[in-house]
C-alpha cells in the first residue's frame, strides 16, 4: 500500500535532489576547471558535503518533500525557489566570510542558478512520469468518502476530473439506507459507518475523507478513533465550506485549533518583501523606458487643451485607506467635482482629443509607475475605485470590501481578463478575489506578460 511507502518515496526525492544539485555543483566547478581559471579541485570535494547537506536541510524545513499529490507544480516551484535562495544565501555567506576557505566566487554563484534548474528540470521530470504512471492505474491511492451527501459527492466528482493524481475511490460508507442501492459517480455505498473497522482491518484503504453533514457531528469522535487505532491518515471536508469566503486555514494558537476563513499569501511578510521588490524593479524599469513616450505624451496634452498634464484623483487602496492616484489627463478641467461621482461614457463631451486615444490604449495609466514607487500601489492587484463608488459598491456587491485587503494595482486578473471599464463590477471582484487568495510570483509575472500582450488596448475603455 502507499502508506508503506510514503517514507521510501521521501527518501527516493532527496536522493534525486542530491543527484540533480551533484551535477550542478561539478558542472560548475569543471566549466572554470576547463577553462584553466582553476588549479586546485580539492577545496570544491571537501565543500560539497556540507553545501549539499545545506541545501537539502532548508529544502526539508520548507516542505519541499511533503506529499506531491495534489499539489500544483507553480506551488512547487515557488517552494523550490524559496529553498534555493534561502539555502544560496547562506552558502555565499559562509564562503565569502570565511577566508581560509579558496572558493572562486563565480564557480559559488554559477552553482547556486544551476542547481535551482537541475532541481526544477528533475521535478518537472519526476512529475510527468508519475503522471503516466498513474493514468495507467499504477501507483494508486485508494481512499473511501464517509457522507454520500452533496459535499461527498463534489468531492468525488474532483476526484474522477483528475485522474492523473492516482486517488483510486474504492466506494462510501453512509447511513442513509435510502442511498444504499444507488450509485454515486459510478461507486457504491459500501454499508454503515460501522462498516469502517472492517475495511480498514483489510489494510486496503490508505486515506479515509470525512464528508458528513453539521448535524452529524457526533459520529466524528468514532471515526477519528478507528483511523487513529489502525494507522489511518484521515481528512475531513467540512459542510460549512460552501459558506466561507476564501481558502481556510487552521492556525494555533496555545493549542486551541482557530479556523482563518481567509487565507492570504500576501500576508505573509516573506512575499510581502518579494512583491515589493518586484514592484520597485519593474516600476523603475518601466519608467526608463517609458520616459520618451510620456514626455511626449505631456507634450500632445498640453498643445491639445489648457491645463496640467497630470490628473491627480483619490482612490481607496489597502486597508480601506485613501491616496492619490495619478493619471495623465483625459479630460478637460472642470469647476465642479463631477469626476469623482460619475462614470465617463463612450461620447463624453469631457474628453479632450487626445483623451480617447489614451483611454483606450491605457497609455493614461502610465504615470501610476511613480504610485507604485512611492509605495500606494503595486504593479499587479485589484484597481483602485473612487471613494463614492466604494461607499456604493460595499452594501451592493458581496465581499466587494476584501479587495483593499492588498495594495490596488495598474493592472490585474480582473483587467487582463477583460473585466475593465464599462462592464461587470461583479465579475471584477470574483477575478480579484481569486487573485488574492492565490497569489504568488509566477501569477503575477503571468498577469504582467498578459497585459503586455492583450491587456492594453480596451475596447470598453471610454
Amino acid at each position: 500500500m502507499i502508506k508503506k511507502y510514503n517514507s521510501i518515496i521521501k527518501y527516493l526525492f532527496i536522493a534525486v535532489d542530491i543527484i540533480a544539485i551533484a551535477i550542478a555543483y561539478y558542472s560548475s566547478v569543471f566549466l572554470k576547471f576547463k577553462s584553466g581559471a582553476v588549479d586546485n579541485l580539492s577545496v570544491y570535494t571537501y565543500s560539497f558535503p556540507w553545501i549539499v547537506l545545506l541545501f537539502i536541510v532548508v529544502y526539508v524545513a520548507n516542505d519541499a518533500y511533503s506529499p506531491l499529490r495534489g499539489r500544483l507544480f507553480r506551488t512547487e516551484v515557488l517552494i523550490l525557489t524559496k529553498s534555493s535562495f534561502i539555502a544560496s544565501v547562506i552558502a555565499l555567506s559562509i564562503l565569502f566570510i570565511n577566508t581560509n576557505i579558496d572558493f572562486d566566487r563565480d564557480i559559488a554563484i554559477e552553482f547556486c542558478l544551476f542547481s535551482l534548474i537541475t532541481v526544477l528540470v528533475e521535478r518537472y521530470v519526476i512529475r510527468s512520469i508519475l503522471r503516466e504512471i498513474r493514468s495507467k492505474g499504477f501507483n494508486q491511492k485508494h481512499i473511501i468518502i464517509i457522507g454520500a451527501g452533496p459535499v461527498g459527492i463534489e468531492f468525488a466528482v474532483k476526484l474522477q476530473q483528475h485522474r492523473h493524481l492516482g486517488f483510486n475511490l474504492v466506494g462510501f460508507l453512509d447511513d442513509s439506507e435510502k442511498k444504499r442501492s444507488h450509485d454515486f459517480v459510478g461507486k457504491q455505498i459500501l454499508g454503515g459507518c460501522r462498516f469502517l473497522p472492517e475495511l480498514l482491518m483489510q489494510n486496503s484503504i490508505d486515506e479515509v475523507f470525512v464528508a458528513l453533514p453539521l448535524w452529524a457531528h457526533r459520529k466524528y469522535g468514532y471515526i477519528i478513533n478507528e483511523c487513529e487505532r489502525h494507522g489511518v491518515r484521515l481528512r475531513i471536508i467540512p459542510d460549512y465550506n460552501r459558506l466561507l469566503p476564501g481558502n481556510p486555514t487552521i492556525q494555533n494558537f496555545d493549542g486551541i485549533p482557530i479556523l482563518n476563513i481567509r487565507e492570504i499569501p500576501l500576508d505573509d511578510p516573506f512575499n510581502k518583501c518579494i512583491k515589493r521588490c518586484i514592484d520597485l524593479a519593474v516600476s523603475s524599469i518601466a519608467l526608463l523606458l517609458v520616459a520618451p513616450l510620456m514626455s511626449l505624451i505631456a507634450i500632445g496634452i498640453k498643445l491639445t487643451s489648457p491645463g496640467p498634464v497630470l490628473f491627480c484623483q483619490e482612490r481607496i487602496g489597502l486597508n480601506n485607506r485613501s491616496f492619490n492616484m495619478l493619471k495623465f489627463r483625459t479630460m478637460r478641467v472642470a469647476d465642479d467635482d463631477s469626476a469623482a461621482v460619475t462614470w465617463t461614457t463612450q461620447n463624453d463631451p469631457r474628453k479632450t482629443s487626445i483623451g480617447t486615444f489614451l483611454r483606450k490604449t491605457s497609455l493614461d495609466e502610465l504615470p501610476q509607475f511613480f504610485n507604485v514607487l512611492l509605495g500606494s500601489m503595486s504593479v499587479v492587484g485589484p484597481r483602485p475605485e473612487r471613494p463614492f463608488f466604494v461607499d456604493q459598491f460595499r452594501d451592493e456587491i458581496p465581499r466587494y470590501m476584501v479587495k483593499h485587503q492588498v495594495k490596488p494595482g495598474i493592472t490585474g486578473w480582473a483587467q487582463v481578463n477583460g473585466w475593465r471599464g464599462d462592464t461587470s463590477i461583479e465579475k471584477r471582484i470574483e477575478c480579484d478575489l481569486y487573485y488574492i487568495e492565490n497569489w504568488d510570483v509566477l501569477f503575477d509575472l503571468k498577469i504582467i506578460f498578459l497585459t503586455l500582450f492583450k491587456g492594453l488596448v480596451n475596447r470598453h475603455a471610454y
